[in-house]
């Protein structure tokens, strides 16, 4: 009786887990993320460099029945109060925390993006692209990246020229985590051969995920990779080639994933752990044992071990998460960041831009020597960012 009991025990057990993984989408990422845990050695030569870039899925009109008011308010929060709290730590590198402020083509409005240049201007951020749409087509999707790029490089400085002289060169989020039409229900997107745009349209690098417990998830956690279009195909990026040392680029995009796993110090019902992908807001403050969690995921390319990648985001114009991003959750995790990261002996603690991040993956994947501060603009140069507000000297 008391097998019986146990038998019917375990299989509840069983039929439980499955469906807590089929709901939370763990399926997709699960195998490899385990498969990665046992293959990447933590041990390396010292110190490490910590790479730590905060990526903004800036929305100035995200909810319902927004008014001016109200974006011109969640952009002064930024404007005003960043510099307040970024200005106070420094890295390594005398360089304050970069914000990557990854703004959305369908809600462009000059007086929010004078704002936030002014804040480029200062050195504490840096003006990347955003997208949301929706049964999108291949030539409005071109024209709608080609013509927002040349907007925020003619009005407000960002973005640089390639070699050529005939693109320009940006970083790229995709709204509702969609990018390559990932939705199972073909929604938000609507482009299968989406890599390839963004590339033959100046797009060096995608930074949209992880995205979990959402199903638009790719298979590869953790990793730095190369996706490359399969024609027809939506998801393509959901497998690709790791970016590695003195390998020759494979693929059409590069993808730089942040952190993913599970925080089992964290567990919901005393039981299940919470999956940590990288969000930071009101709800998910960046506490110490996630910060611990990010450095612990390892992410590098591969061959260079060393050179760790952290790349976290977050929606910041969301009021609940105000004191998380400007307030003493964000300092917290400054100061616990240069207090355990930065000893210059076990680590070297790097604030980076998206830009910058992907400058640094290109030259460990060249194998270059030295600091990773060297390379901060290796192959994507700065922009020379401008603002009616700002009236002193750039960083």
């Amino acid at each position: 009786m008391i097998g019986w009991f146990i038998m019917m025990l375990i299989l509840v057990s069983i039929i439980l887990i499955g469906a807590i993984i089929v709901k939370k989408n763990l399926h997709l990422w699960l195998p490899h993320y385990l498969k990665r845990k046992l293959l990447v050695k933590k041990t390396t030569q010292q110190p490490v460099h910590l790479m730590f870039c905060f990526v903004d899925h800036f929305e100035p009109q995200w909810g319902k029945d927004i008014s001016i008011e109200q974006e011109r308010k969640r952009v002064d929060d930024w404007h005003i109060n960043y510099p307040k709290v970024a200005t106070k730590y420094k890295d390594a590198d005398g360089v304050h925390p970069i914000h990557s402020f990854f703004y959305p083509e369908e809600e462009y409005r000059f007086e929010h993006l004078d704002k936030i240049a002014d804040l480029c201007c200062q050195g504490l951020g840096e003006i990347e692209v955003h997208l949301h749409h929706h049964n999108d087509t291949e030539e409005n999707l071109t024209q709608t990246l080609l013509s927002f790029t040349q907007t925020l490089h003619n009005d407000h400085g960002a973005f640089t020229y390639d070699d050529e002289g005939k693109k320009l060169q940006y970083a790229f989020i995709h709204g509702n985590w969609c990018l390559n039409n990932s939705r199972p229900d073909g929604t938000m997107c609507g482009v299968n051969n989406e890599l390839v745009i963004l590339k033959d349209t100046g797009c060096f690098v995608d930074m949209t995920f992880p995205s979990a417990p959402s199903d638009t998830q790719p298979a590869l956690a953790n990793e730095i990779y190369y996706a490359t279009d399969i024609i027809g195909q939506p998801k393509s990026h959901d497998r690709g080639t790791p970016v590695a040392v003195n390998k020759t680029e494979s693929g059409d995009l590069m993808l730089i994933t942040g952190p993913l796993g599970l925080n089992w110090k964290h567990r919901k019902k005393g039981v299940f752990p919470q999956i940590e992908n990288a969000d930071v807001r009101g709800s998910m403050p960046a506490t110490p044992e996630r910060v611990d969690l990010w450095v612990d995921s390892a992410i590098h390319v591969k061959g260079k071990p060393e050179w760790r990648f952290i790349k976290i985001h977050t929606h910041g114009t969301q009021e609940e998460s105000q004191e998380a991003l400007l307030g003493k959750s964000f300092e917290d995790m400054c100061q616990y960041l240069q207090q355990h990261y930065n000893d210059g002996e076990k680590f070297v603690l790097h604030y980076v831009s998206a830009r910058e991040m992907y400058n640094i993956v290109k030259a460990a994947e060249n194998n270059e020597q030295g600091s990773p501060n060297e390379y901060r603009n290796y192959l994507v140069a700065k922009p020379n960012y401008k603002s009616s507000y700002y009236s002193g000297n750039k960083d």
